[in-house]
């Protein structure tokens, strides 16, 4: 698979909220590096577990545009294929831009997925949402102790 047909596949996954098409493209450590947390959430496991809240949070998802190149990786620091999709989206009523970063292997599977978002009030609402569907999925533990 290359990293064209992927991210073919990713974006309609995505558009579909087809959690389970996403499973083959992910490598098994894949690390996705989130606007808000520092460490990056690592493993096929739980990205997956991740995104079905990121599709279940987002509102009128929509891929608007879409470039390739390549970049180093964070983590490996490591050049390899990429490709950046810019999206819109509503999270709790509060209209959402960001880009997508997805770093794939020599077998074109996604290795690194990075996300960058603005403006910052739509941030805080994207946090809190996810961070309630990580904790309401078993994801992570609640941050109150409850």
């Amino acid at each position: 698979m290359t990293a064209a047909e992927t991210t073919e596949r990713f974006r309609t996954a995505v558009e579909k909220s087809d959690l389970a098409a996403l499973d083959d493209l992910f490598t098994e450590n894949v690390r996705f590096f989130s606007p808000v947390k520092f460490t990056p959430f690592e493993g096929k496991a739980m990205v997956l577990g991740l995104f079905g809240v990121l599709l279940r949070t987002f509102e009128d998802f929509r891929y608007i545009g879409q470039f390739e190149g390549e970049a180093l990786t964070s983590a490996d620091d490591v050049q390899v294929p990429s490709e950046i999709l810019l999206f819109k989206a509503s999270v709790s009523g509060k209209e959402i831009h960001g880009i997508d970063l997805l770093q794939f292997d020599g077998e074109g599977r996604i290795q690194e997925f990075t996300v960058m978002v603005r403006p910052l009030s739509a941030v805080q609402s994207l946090s809190a949402a996810v961070l309630a569907g990580l904790v309401a999925d078993g994801l992570v533990p609640d941050p109150a102790g409850s």
